[in-house]
């Protein structure tokens, strides 16, 4: 995503066209507000610095209000851009209504990681997903699929590869 024309156009000319960028412009538009899980937002024992402020600089690429689940809330952070941190110690469901009053009428992204994507998909709360595969081994992380076998049944699945060899997989919710 960092490498297309779109994210690039950002911040600075050049970029990679194609399916990649296709994917990377769906980024913002119709999107009210955001929820990530802590370790997205920071390192462990981010909670414990009151200067930390996340992994994106003074202008994060949210722009929206951004709901970040934790079990150390803290008093909001006003970032440029539009962009909003508010922590909350909250269930899936309850982070949701929390986002969803803010997003005004728009859609509410989950964007990770995995550990909250899971607890939203188990949860049945997710209608629309967009989940990029990268060729490469990390050997640590928490693994996205477990414990959500026969999830594609309630989803209809597509996948497209890139020549970048990322593949986009998308789902999304059967009848809606």
């Amino acid at each position: 995503m960092f490498l297309t024309r779109w994210w690039r156009g950002l911040d600075e000319p050049g970029g990679s066209g194609g399916v990649d960028d296709a994917f990377a412009q769906l980024f913002t538009p119709g999107i009210g507000a955001e929820i990530m899980g802590a370790r997205k937002f920071g390192p462990p024992g981010w909670h414990e610095d009151p200067e930390w402020k996340g992994w994106w600089g003074p202008n994060p690429p949210f722009h929206t209000p951004t709901f970040i689940i934790t079990h150390h809330p803290r008093p909001s952070i006003e970032m440029e851009g539009g962009t909003t941190y508010h922590f909350i110690d909250a269930s899936p469901a309850e982070a949701l209504e929390t986002a969803r009053e803010a997003a005004d009428g728009q859609d509410v992204r989950i964007g990770g990681g995995a550990t909250v994507i899971r607890g939203f998909l188990v949860a049945g709360l997710v209608d629309h997903m967009h989940i990029v595969v990268v060729p490469i081994l990390l050997g640590r992380g928490v693994r996205l699929w477990d414990g959500l076998e026969g999830l594609e049944k309630d989803y209809e699945v597509e996948a497209t590869s890139s020549p970048s060899g990322v593949t986009h997989v998308t789902f999304t919710r059967a009848g809606v």
